[in-house]
């Protein structure tokens, strides 16, 4: 059985930047795709960006393309989520899931693996 736990949440500024870790004990995470997606106030969860089972990261298209950028380590067993010029809206709780689809896919339906999200709030 996977399991995944989020950390690396807080409090910033608009502006500032922060990295979030989706730790995996049970399976190695390289054997899954695994994305990020998050969950605003009042809001569905929304697809963010992934990596699939091969190493390619994708993004979601205007909102954070060109700040957010995934990463996975294998050897940590860890995928990250490198947030950069953060913005209000950004704010929520961030999830990560894993899928046996192999090229991280958009929607929450195709994950059989989450953890319990990490919260981000950006705010000054």
């Amino acid at each position: 059985q996977l399991q995944l736990v989020e950390s690396g949440g807080g409090l910033v500024q608009p502006g500032d930047s922060l990295r979030l870790s989706c730790a995996a004990s049970g399976r190695p995470l390289r054997t899954y795709s695994t994305s990020w997606f998050r969950q605003g106030p009042g809001s569905e969860r929304e697809f963010v960006a992934g990596i699939t089972y091969g190493g390619v990261s994708t993004s979601d298209g205007d909102s954070v393309k060109g700040r957010f950028t995934v990463s996975r380590d294998n050897a940590k067993n860890t995928v990250f989520l490198q947030m950069n010029s953060l913005k209000p809206e950004d704010t929520a709780v961030y999830y990560c899931a894993a899928s046996g689809n192999p090229n991280a896919p958009r929607y929450s339906y195709e994950y059989d693996y989450w953890g319990q999200g990490t919260q981000v709030t950006v705010s000054s």
